[in-house]
């Protein structure tokens, strides 16, 4: 994958509908060049697919975060399991380093964020928290 990959996938990351004169006339690149090197992203599996973002997917959960966990002792897996079942939790990864668990949490409202919260730390064996919003998020360009 060279720079124009680079920056074709980019492109297409923006605006996944955008016509091949589009983004030729962007990238300053023939048409055929264009359409040459999807086929050829898709062939080599560089690009696995597209994908549609829904009104829900954006909006449903404005409120974004991820809060970094401390446990106390061996109650990882009953934490998890605890934390699995909040509605607001997206996803919970165990990790290594000064936090054991990091856990993507959304919500509608930052009141809604916030009572998640204080279930969360109100959890036995959690000994400390430290949650931050995500404000953005940007997918970074595949790098060799």
């Amino acid at each position: 994958m060279d720079d124009v990959d680079s920056r074709l996938i980019a492109e297409l990351r923006r605006d996944g509908r955008a016509s091949i004169s589009d983004l030729a006339a962007k990238l300053k690149l023939a048409r055929a060049t264009v359409r040459g090197r999807i086929e050829r992203l898709i062939a080599s599996g560089e690009i696995a697919g597209f994908t549609v973002l829904t009104r829900a997917d954006v909006t449903a959960a404005p409120v974004r975060g991820l809060t970094l966990i401390g446990i106390e002792g061996r109650g990882t897996e009953r934490i998890m399991a605890q934390l699995q079942g909040m509605p607001a939790v997206q996803a919970v990864h165990s990790t290594n380093g000064r936090w054991d668990l990091i856990v993507e949490v959304a919500a509608e409202t930052l009141q809604e964020l916030d009572d998640t919260l204080v279930r969360i730390r109100r959890i036995e064996g959690i000994t400390s928290s430290e949650t931050n919003l995500l404000l953005s998020t940007r997918r970074p360009l595949k790098r060799p």
